[in-house]
């Protein structure tokens, strides 16, 4: 609802304000930033220029003057903080490029809010802060006199020496999208990796048109260009001292052999700007592993989080996780709609059955020709459903020319919209009623209407336009953009009359589902049999080539949104859902999280501030700030990382970050002796991955033949891989016994090979 806010004017604001906290372990700091802001400009107005940094008699007499503007603002001598006021006049000339971005974030989300009426604003001063960042540094004049780089705005706040320490780490980011462009940016600002170190990104997408907005290192030009070649490109030009390299590589097992134990050992750190939350599990654990600082964060739309998992000191991010999103019920999207997402959910998998996955397996059958014995032996796949879609691409629904696919199209928009819409209602007819007495068709489940085809309903034609242009390119044949030639084809396709059927079962909940065979169940050979006997031999199909259509939501050109819209809205029509427009559809089938630069910026500023702490080499909880921000609101919490949780055996305590060290090559039944002897722990169960490689149950034949062999051979013979020549030290998983018999927990092996 709107509200209407009165603010005061500045001249009494400024002596009566109203402050919005941002961090409530410095209640305090709003009143005296206030206050040392407000005397800032007597003292500059009566020496002629600002305190010289770490000027000790310049910062008395800002000290004195604030003291006589106590008065002023209604402040006792007793409140005042003196030592903040001090470390606000020996830095106030400084200027770091992380604060920056978070009080620019912040204000360039008011003017919108200013322009838009959106959102609530500030009311009606907020001060930011991270003067713990200052680690109590004891810094002289001597320290911080400039000489004339481009550092030196933040050599007067931290000295020196402690520039020279940023210009020598060595930083992993990974992702370089909306906030890896401004984590770079920042990086280029604060010489990070620019005197000696190293700044490595890895991303493996290319630019798309939709990540202009807020990943602002991109231009129109470099569309379709890669992100992390580019932004490397971009920052070097922002500063030409930075020492970039840039991959194309995603994160993950496959990638080990790049980014392996001595890349890992060479870092300070890593920085995530990740999109998944499984690329960030994983990076996380890499880092628990190699033990190296972790700054995480992310953000969606005005709300955004930052997060610092330091080595020894905090948990790490896979620590605690969000619970999982729900997903829509199947029989809801299949046959009982109600809301427009559930429409375009289905959308998107039709496309996905229709334009990709058909045509993969038609693809994998015409080129592979263990493809049925494959299909056969893969796991939770159900081999006539495949070979039925197969039978589809290359029999059933294989068109020779333009006008087959609009014939197609028609028969297809037939049987969606109206045919299974009649089935539905001869299995539940409108006036049907439960068990209980209750309407079947109440709450949400929506009484659907069967859609009549008429050429002149333009959303009827733009699901005939958009699927026959598809289907011709998974084929190979020209397509046709002229919507009146399309029109007149599809006036000539003769629509077969569809006549209800008796016996056809429909699944009104997902238990139904899976007892309907959507859990799987036993392969029906029979079948199998004759859909082989149905399909043509390679030979004959020689020259037929299917292409899988990838969806792409930001190609205005490809019609894959198109069919979308209008798929999702014709389906909507049927159940009397609104219909969405062409950008909400993209943003919700095209599962876009939506990214503005003012949270960006506020959030890459707040883990940049963090970066300080882990290069100076803090070792107090209390100094590092978890943040959480919603700029809508406003809100802006900070709270210090939880400590890693403490575990114990015997009279040893440890927590995730430690582990057994253990120099091989020994035999199982060695590394068995060894932590018995040495730890007093009697090992229950071993393994290594998915893998188990040693249990008390084993059977006696089994476990003779591997107690005599390395550990190595235990871990080939058991997994039946190889280990990689990259591979260093193998991670085993221990379940122990203590010497009375209790299970204790206790930490990871690393077993360094030798």
């Amino acid at each position: 609802m709107p509200k209407v806010l009165t603010f005061k004017p500045l001249k009494e604001s400024l002596t009566d304000p109203e402050f919005l906290i941002t961090d409530f372990a410095k209640f305090d700091h709003p009143g005296q930033l206030h206050l040392a802001f407000y005397t800032l400009h007597d003292y500059y107005k009566q020496n002629d220029r600002y305190p010289r940094p770490y000027n000790s008699e310049d910062a008395s007499a800002f000290v004195a003057l604030a003291k006589s503007k106590c008065s002023e603002l209604k402040i006792s001598d007793d409140e005042l903080n003196v030592k903040l006021l001090e470390t606000f006049a020996k830095t106030c000339t400084g200027n770091l490029s992380p604060i920056n971005a978070v009080i620019g974030g912040i204000v360039a989300q008011e003017v919108m809010k200013a322009c838009s009426g959106k959102f609530h604003p500030i009311y009606q001063w907020l001060y930011f802060d991270a003067l713990e960042c200052l680690f109590n540094q004891d810094l002289s004049e001597e320290d911080v006199i400039t000489e004339n780089t481009r550092y030196d705005s933040q050599i007067v706040v931290f000295g020196k020496d402690f520039q020279k320490k940023l210009g020598a780490l060595k930083y992993f980011v990974v992702g370089a999208g909306a906030i890896g462009c401004e984590l770079m940016k920042n990086f280029a600002m604060m010489g990070l990796g620019a005197d000696g170190g190293q700044i490595t990104i890895t991303d493996m997408d290319l630019i798309e048109k939709s990540n202009l907005n807020r990943q602002f290192l991109f231009r129109p030009h470099d569309v379709q260009r890669p992100k992390s070649a580019t932004a490397a490109k971009v920052i070097k030009k922002m500063n030409p001292l930075m020492n970039i390299v840039s991959h194309e590589n995603r994160v993950g097992p496959e990638t080990e052999k790049v980014y392996d134990d001595v890349f890992f050992e060479n870092l300070d750190g890593v920085a995530n700007a990740l999109d998944n939350v499984d690329a960030r599990i994983y990076m996380d654990r890499r880092c628990v592993y190699y033990r190296k600082p972790l700054l995480e964060s992310g953000t969606l739309g005005t709300k955004g989080n930052s997060q610092v998992v330091v080595p020894f000191l905090t948990e790490s991010y896979s620590s605690s996780q969000d619970p999982p999103e729900k997903s829509i019920p199947i029989c809801t999207l299949k046959n009982f709609p109600n809301a427009i997402e559930h429409t375009l959910q289905w959308a998107r998998d039709m496309f996905e059955g229709l334009f990709r996955q058909s045509a993969e397996n038609a693809a994998l059958y015409l080129t592979d020709a263990n493809f049925i014995d494959r299909t056969l032996r893969l796991p939770g796949v159900q081999p006539v459903e495949v070979l039925e879609s197969v039978k589809q691409a290359l029999v059933d629904e294989r068109p020779k020319c333009f006008e087959d696919c609009v014939a197609w199209a028609r028969n297809h928009w037939q049987e969606q919209y109206s045919n299974q819409i009649r089935q539905l209602l001869f299995n539940f007819p409108p006036d049907q009623i439960t068990s209980s007495g209750q309407p079947f068709w109440s709450g949400p489940k929506r009484c659907p209407t069967p859609l009549t085809f008429s050429v002149d309903d333009p959303l009827h034609l733009d699901y005939i336009f958009a699927a026959a242009n598809l289907k011709a390119e998974m084929y190979g044949i020209t397509q046709n953009r002229d919507r009146q030639a399309i029109a007149r084809m599809v006036e000539k396709v003769i629509v077969p009359e569809f006549v209800p059927k008796t016996g056809v079962k429909i699944a009104i909940n997902d238990s139904q589902v899976m007892a309907n065979g959507g859990g799987g169940g036993a392969v029906d050979q029979d079948k199998i049999g004759q859909l082989q006997g149905e399909l043509p031999s390679r030979g004959e199909l020689a020259t037929l080539r299917v292409t899988p259509i990838e969806f792409e939501k930001d190609d205005d050109n490809n019609l894959h949104i198109d069919f979308i819209v209008a798929a999702s809205n014709l389906r909507a029509a049927n159940y009397k859902i609104p219909p969405a427009d062409r950008h909400k559809s993209k943003l919700i089938a095209g599962k876009i999280i939506p990214a503005i630069a003012t949270t960006t910026s506020v959030v890459a500023g707040l883990v940049c501030l963090e970066l300080y702490k882990l290069a100076h080499g803090v070792t107090n909880l209390d100094l590092f700030k978890n943040g959480f921000v919603n700029l809508a609101l406003p809100f802006f919490g900070f709270s210090e990382p939880i400590a890693a949780p403490k575990l114990k055996y015997y009279e040893n305590e440890w927590t995730l970050w430690d582990r057994f060290e253990v120099a091989g090559e020994m035999t199982l039944k060695e590394f068995i002796d060894y932590f018995k002897e040495k730890h007093g722990l009697e090992i229950t169960m071993l393994s290594q991955g998915v893998c188990m490689l040693y249990s008390f149950f084993m059977l006696p034949s089994k476990l003779q033949d591997r107690l005599n062999l390395p550990m190595s051979d235990v871990v080939r013979r058991v997994s039946k891989k190889k280990i990689e020549p990259h591979v260093k030290a193998l991670v085993f998983e221990l379940c122990c016994n203590d010497m009375e018999g209790n299970d204790v927990e206790v930490p990871y092996v690393r077993y360094t090979l030798p």
